[in-house]
Parts: C-alpha cells; structure tokens; sequence
C-alpha cells in the first residue's frame, strides 16, 4: 500500500532533453532487479543485507541484556541511574528544540518542492517525512547510546574493584561494540528498505529527505552537546584547583552535570554523527552514480556492489571483535597488569585487515566479470580508505596517547613553565598533527585518484571525484568498530565518577559485603588506578574518532559538490570555466567559506566560556565541604540547568546564523557557493584536526600528571587541569562539530543552489539579489548574537579579586 501510494506522488517526468528542475530529489533509481548476481537479481540479494541488519541489531539487543544483568552494587547503579535522569531530561528538552529547527528546514523544502518545482503535495510531503526520518534516526541512535553507556558506567566502576584490569576493558569495549552495530545496522537497514522496496521514481526525493534530516539532527546535537559536556566539565574542574578537592568529589555540586555532559557531548554527539556521516556518505555515491555513470546496467551493478561491501563490512567488524575478543581474554582475562591501549589497537588493526580482504574477495565476485580488472582497481580505491581508518588512530596517537612524546612533553613543560608553557607544547601537538594527518589524508586520495586513472573515464564523468567518495566510504566500513573505540572513552570517564560519586568506601561495613560478593578482599585504591588508567585509553581512543570522521566528511563532501557542479554545469558541458581562480566570485567564496569556519569556532567557544562562568559562579558560591558528604540534588540540578541554557541559546544562534549564511552565499551566485563549500571542507579539516589533537594532548597530559606522577594536588597539577580546560571546547565543542556542519551546509547547500538558480531563472536575478542581502543580514544577525548576546555581561569595575577563587 505504502508503495502504491508514494508511486502516485510521483509527477509526470520531463520530457527528453528538457532541463529537469528539483535537483537529486528528481533523480530515478534504475530497476536494481534486471541485473543479475550469483543467479539473484540484485534487489534481492540486496534484500538479504537487511537479514545481516537484523543480526546487528539482535547483537545489540544482547549485549543491552547482558549490561543489564551484570553487578554493580546499589550505590553505584544508584549513580548510574541518576545520571540517565537527568541525560533523559536533557534528550527531551533537546527533542522539542530539534523540531523548532527542523520547522525552518521544513519551510524552504515546502516553498521550493511545491511552489517553485511544481512537485505535488505528496511527492513534497515524501522529502518531508523522509527528513523527519532521518533526525528521528540521529536521534533515536543517541538515546540508545545514551542508556548503554549509563548501564556500562556503573558495571565498569564494580568490575574494578577485583583488582583486575580485564574488567575495566571488556565492559566499556562491549558497551561501545553495542552501540556501533545498532547504529550502523539500523542505518543501512533504512537506505536497503529504500533502494529495495520503494518505487525508483521517488528514491531521490527520500534520500534527499532522510539526509538533510539526519544532517539537521547530528550537527544540533553535536554543537548543543558540545557545549554542555565542556561547560560542566570545566565548571567542575576549576573547582579542584578553587578548593584543592578531589576529583569527581560528591560534595561538588559539578559532577553529576559533568558526567551527564560526558553522555551529551561524547556520547550523543559521536552516535548521531556517526549515524549520519555514514548515511550522508552513502547518499552522495549513490547521488554521484546516477548522475556521473550514463550506463543504467553500470549503475545497477555499482549501486549493488557498494551496498554488499556494506553489509559484508558490517559482519567484518562482528567477526573480528569476536575473534579479538577472545585473544584479549586469553592473554589479560586473569593477568594483574594491563595496557589498556593495546587490545583496542589490535582491533581496529584487525578489523581493517578483514574488511581489506573481504572487499578484495566481495568485488572480485561481484564485479569480475568487469572488463579492464574493475574489481580490483575500485577494491583498491575502497582500501586507501579502509586503511586510513586504522592508520590515522595510529598518528592521532603520536600526538596525544600517554605514551606519545608529545604529550609528555605538555608535562614537562609545565612542570617549569607553569599552565602557559603547557599550553604552548599542546598548540605544538595539534600544529604538527594537521601536518601529518593532512599529508596521510592527502597521499590516500593520492593513490585513489592515481587508480581512478586506469580506464574509469570510460565509464563515468570525473571519476577522480567517484574514487574520493569511495574513499571516505572506505574510512567508515569498519563503522562498528570505530563507534565502539570512540564510545569507550564516555563509559571510563563516567566510571571514575560513578565510582567517587557512590562513596562507596564510606558505606559501613562495605568490605564484608563486597568480600562475600566478589569472593575477595576489594582493593579500592587499586580499583581507581585501574579507572585513571583506563579513561587515559578512553581519552586516546576518543580522539582518534575525530580526525576518521572529520576526514569522511571533508572527502565525502568533495563528492556532493560534484553534484552541484554538475547541475550548474549541464553535466560539465557549459560555465565549466567559472570553476576557476580566474573568476572572481569563486575565489571569494574560498575567502569566505574560511572565514565561516572561524566565526563557528568563536561561537562554539564562546557559549562555553559563558555557560562555564555561569557555572563556577554557581558552584563556587553553593559549595558545602563540611559536614557532608555528597552536594544537594538541588544544587546539581541548577547546574544541569545552567549547562542546557547556555547549549541551548549557543545551539540557536550557531544553527541560525549557519542556516542563513547557507541560503544567503547560494543567492549570491552558484559559482561563489561552490568556493564557500570547498573552503569550509578545507579550512574545516585543518582546524578541526588541530582543535582535537592539541585538545586531546591537554588532556592525557593531565591524566599522566595524575595516574603516572601520582601528582594530583600539586602546583604541576594545577597547571594540567588548566591546559585541560583549554582543550575542552578544543577537542569535545568545536573540532567535533564541524564535522556535522560541512556536511549539513553542503547538503543544504544543494537545496538552496537549487532555489536560487530557479527563482534568478523564474524572476531574473534581481530577486535572487534581493534575498541575498535579506539572508545575509539575517546570518549577520545570528553572528552578532553569538557573542554580543553570550558575554558575561560584567564590566571590569565589577571585578573583586578573591584569592579563594583565582585559577592560575
């Protein structure tokens, strides 16, 4: 019924020849069922992918079931459920403000589509519900994420107390894998339903739909989470130098918003970013085979091949993690000491290699019979990414692990020169990272491009740009396994906290209990060792994430640029020279693509540095050290609260101000809008890159201090924590969250390319003009608030010096 239905949406097409108005939502996938696989026809075996989905999500299913029925004693399930409270109370407001922002992406896919496209009232609500869709996606992924995590913390923090260190990986590890399957099954589960079993003729409008919408849902709550992890982070941080507490003390009112801001930033921002860069990723390859490949078999038979090497990397990642599962167990699963890196290493290395081999082994089946060896030259392709998802982890790690030189040397630094020569050493870290991450990023696409050489021309338009977006589908085919990595650092970080917030040493007669429970003596000293030690791992996997998802969106973008070059252009066979320095609207909008990503850097930042003066004036002020033992339910709700305000109102005047540059850049002129593009994926890269790594450096920098030094408390101390904060926003706000924005603006940049070129075609150029300045105005509007209106608001005349509170 529901096929019929969306079928009568459809319009009559255009006629031969005649220019189609409506972008991608026009396009029409080929029957996937004339071309026959292994004697199947190709919906058919693509059909049988959603059989590997469902495992995915059976996989998730159990190990949801499993987190829930391991130990974890009451006061630490007690933390551990207070935690999800309040992230659930922050997931709902986040809810109702997501839908207030989809209300403006509704707006121009309702004036566009059905005023000015002529699409009907059900082809338009098709784009619609489709981009619902996909931010119900984004978001739903984010709350699951969320609720695993809470599970993992507690059950991590319990596993520590025999002293063992095997526990404190396998949990977090578990909880992570969990996360990665679901999302990625439930994700490609949605693009199988849409190329198998809805009509080819409104699949461009449901990609389109579901893209912008999962888009919209990633980069909201990425920036939004963002700012609330660092704003509590920060807030209970300076505490520990204000008052010379320990950390995640149950007295400080800043923790539990601490470590809900470890779910909010590190955990629901990666699980939609995730979700939607690998959506995005496959929404631009399809895009480009419709429009770049004119051979319909071809594009059959590349439109199959792309989604099993999807599915197959799917089971890759499940069968590696099972198989390095096992080799850690036998080698740590009773073993005293531990290097927690190690095991997730050998995995993403592991799973790599895998997915190296079935991709070989997938494409020589599928495409074998290929003239001029196509199997192997776009298997080739695929690797350069595959490989770049285990060889940048590997570089991230030179520059901010605590093994890594470079972050020793943030110590060291600081052990003379204070916090400012820290924070020096950290700028170096990240300075040398872009370097050397940007020529691996670069030399990939190098090899791909060089390969894309080799004949591809002979079956596709601008192949060189076909072989990026294969290699940014490369960077996620170990998806599963690099979710879990990243989702591993949000649980150890929360066990530590579950662990101090429980006070669990406190509890009369606790060491009877647990020696009946445990079956030993419990070692709480040794139990926090292995805690520290663990979330020093959590913090260098957590950063490899970003640079592997940073970079998909920079490469992938490349790809949907293509897309509208190629409507601007005719299929590349008019204005071509327009894509050039030597016009001058092209090169301005390199200028000011650059200057865009500068401008959401300030803001990011500067909604943090507010919501955490808000915070530590708070906590600062409210702070009971005697006579109690854990801070009032009330005073940690105030904090939650001053940490969603200000996310919120920094989430608004981001968006709105990113949302009208958008609209106003593509009404100035198309050729402009595709400089902005490429500048923003360019500048974006480096700066996100260089924000991360320096971020992550600040951070294990810290974490050696305390776990390596067994410093904590002293001046050398003191000065980590403030390079720490520093690196706050660095690497969990801004870095982070350029990776979504690229992604939303180019694909809402292909919508609104498209309205203007329409309206400028409909009613000449002095409306599209007109608009331009109207937008522009607004984008400058929002910019202006996103510093003028999220000051502090004291003057200097204000300032009283009090010796108690002064960092530094």
């Amino acid at each position: 019924m529901t096929a019929l239905w969306l079928t009568a949406c459809q319009n009559d097409g255009p006629a031969p020849g005649e220019h189609q108005v409506g972008g991608e939502a026009n396009l029409q996938l080929p029957d996937l069922g004339s071309v026959t696989f292994f004697g199947l026809p190709g919906d058919v075996l693509l059909g049988l992918g959603l059989i590997v989905c469902a495992l995915g999500l059976a996989f998730g299913v159990m190990t949801y079931t499993q987190l829930r029925r391991m130990p974890a004693h009451a006061a630490m399930r007690e933390i551990s459920e207070l935690i999800y409270t309040t992230c659930k109370t922050y997931l709902k407001q986040q809810g109702r403000f997501l839908l207030l922002l989809w209300a403006f992406i509704a707006t121009i896919i309702v004036i566009y589509y059905l005023f000015l496209v002529g699409f009907s009232v059900g082809k338009t609500a098709v784009v619609i519900l489709f981009s619902l869709i996909g931010m119900a996606g984004s978001y739903g992924v984010a709350w699951y994420g969320i609720r695993v995590n809470t599970l993992a913390n507690s059950r991590t923090a319990y596993g520590a107390l025999t002293g063992k260190p095997y526990p404190a990986h396998d949990i977090p590890l578990r909880s992570g894998m969990s996360i990665g399957m679901v999302l990625i099954s439930v994700e490609l589960a949605m693009m199988l339903i849409i190329l198998v079993f809805l009509p080819g003729e409104i699949a461009g409008a449901c990609f389109i739909g579901f893209a912008i919408g999962e888009s919209l849902g990633a980069s909201a709550l990425r920036i939004a989470g963002g700012i609330f992890t660092k704003i509590a982070d920060i807030g209970a941080d300076l505490m520990k130098i204000a008052f010379k507490i320990k950390e995640d003390d149950a007295r400080n009112p800043g923790v539990i918003a601490d470590c809900t801001g470890d779910n909010a930033g590190d955990s629901v921002g990666p699980s939609a970013d995730g979700f939607e860069t690998y959506g995005v990723t496959g929404v631009a390859l399809i895009t480009f085979i419709l429009l770049g490949v004119p051979d319909q078999t071809m594009q059959i038979t590349l439109l199959v091949w792309l989604f099993v090497i999807r599915t197959i990397m799917v089971i890759a990642s499940g069968a590696s993690y099972f198989i390095n599962g096992a080799l850690t167990r036998a080698r740590y699963g009773n073993a005293d000491e531990m290097d927690f890196e190690r095991p997730l290493t050998s995995l993403v290395w592991l799973t790599s290699l895998v997915s190296l081999g079935l991709t070989f082994l997938t494409s020589a089946l599928l495409l074998g019979g290929q003239p001029d060896g196509l199997w192997w030259k776009l298997s080739l392709i695929v690797s350069c990414g595959t490989l770049a998802g285990a060889l940048i982890p590997e570089l991230v790690k030179v520059f901010t692990s605590t093994n890594a030189k470079h972050t020793r040397e943030v110590v060291i630094s600081a052990n003379k020169g204070g916090a400012s020569l820290g924070i020096l050493s950290g700028f170096v870290a990240g300075n040398f990272s872009a370097y050397w991450l940007g020529l691996a990023i670069a030399g990939l696409m190098a090899i791909a491009y060089w390969i894309s050489t080799m004949g591809l021309a002979a079956l596709m338009l601008a192949p060189a740009v076909f072989a990026f977006g294969l290699v940014a589908f490369g960077f996620l085919g170990m998806g599963p396994v690099t979710i879990a990595v990243d989702s591993y650092g949000p649980v150890t970080d929360n066990a530590q906290s579950v662990f101090e917030l429980s006070t669990i040493e406190e509890i009369p007669g606790i060491h009877e209990e647990l020696e009946r429970d445990l079956g030993q003596k419990p070692d709480f000293e040794r139990a926090k060792y292995l805690l520290e030690a663990n979330d020093g791992a959590g913090n260098t996997f957590k950063a490899t994430a970003k640079p592997v998802l940073i970079g998909t969106a920079v490469v992938g973008a490349t790809t949907m640029i293509f897309s509208i070059m190629m409507g601007l252009t005719g299929g590349l066979e008019h204005d071509v020279e327009k894509l050039s320095l030597l016009h001058a609207p092209f090169l301005l909008g390199l200028l000011v693509g650059g200057a865009v990503i500068y401008w959401f850097t300030g803001a990011s930042t500067q909604a943090v540095t507010t919501g955490a003066y808000r915070a530590v004036e708070f906590i600062a002020a409210n702070i009971k050290l005697d006579g109690v033992t854990r801070a009032s339910a009330e005073d940690s709700s105030r904090v939650v609260q001053i940490c969603t305000q200000y996310a919120q109102r920094g989430m608004f005047n981001i968006f709105l101000g990113i949302f009208f540059s958008t609209l106003a850049f593509a009404f100035i002129e198309p050729f402009f809008f595709i400089g902005y593009l490429i500048a923003m994926a360019l500048f974006g890269l480096y700066q996100a890159i260089f924000m991360a790594n320096a971020g992550g450096a600040w951070d294990n920098a810290k974490k050696l201090v305390e776990v390596d030094l067994h410093a904590k408390g002293t001046a050398l101390h003191d000065a980590t924590i403030v390079g720490d904060t520093v690196g706050d926003p660095f690497k969990d706000t801004s870095s982070v969250a350029l990776n979504p924005v690229i992604k939303f603006t180019t694909l809402f940049g292909l919508l609104a390319v498209e309205l203007a070129v329409s309206l400028s075609a409909q009613n000449g150029s002095g409306l599209t003009t007109t608009l331009a300045a109207v937008f522009f105005l607004a984008s400058a509007y929002f910019v202006y608030r996103s510093f003028y209106e999220m000051r502090i608001g004291e003057s200097l005349e204000d300032i009283k010096v009090d010796e108690a509170l002064t960092v530094g």
